[in-house]
């Protein structure tokens, strides 16, 4: 664990930890422009970075008119992608403290929780406008107003 000194006049310097940014990802290009960012603010600041993906079954899985493929695992294809796009975003980044997480559950909820005494949460926003956010919910919109912590939204890069 990487630890920081902040002397205060008068005492004895204690180690604290490293700072701690939590990113959320989807595999969506936002959450890849948003790990990509908070890799920066890690390294700028000695940060350690905490990536998180969360899954969830559709709301209309649990009716008898859309059942599920049995075949559908969401935990493997949440873990496959929060381990692709670390690798495509990252690399080999061995200046950075990087842990990840994927749990099932809504994913604001899951990234509120996980940010619980973290320093900054970033999330990327695909921009689906004010009517698709109303009618879906942002999971951007959500997080950042009930973060205990700052929130830094990244919006997607412009398409081709």
């Amino acid at each position: 664990m990487t630890t920081t000194t902040h002397p205060t006049p008068g005492t004895a310097s204690e180690p604290t930890a490293a700072p701690r940014i939590v990113v959320g990802i989807d595999g969506s290009e936002a959450s890849r422009a948003a790990l990509q960012w908070a890799a920066g603010q890690a390294r700028l600041t000695g940060a350690r970075l905490q990536v998180v993906a969360a899954w969830q079954f559709p709301t209309y899985a649990y009716t008898a008119l859309a059942p599920l493929p049995s075949t559908l695992d969401l935990r493997t294809t949440t873990e496959e992608t929060l381990r692709d796009v670390i690798a495509d975003v990252l690399g080999r980044s061995a200046d950075l403290d990087v842990t990840h997480l994927t749990k099932e559950g809504d994913p604001a909820h899951v990234l509120l929780e996980a940010a619980e005494g973290a320093d900054l949460v970033v999330v990327g926003s695909r921009g689906h406008g004010a009517f698709a956010g109303l009618v879906l919910g942002s999971v951007s919109e959500r997080v950042a107003a009930h973060a205990r912590c700052p929130v830094v939204v990244v919006h997607a890069p412009p398409g081709p």
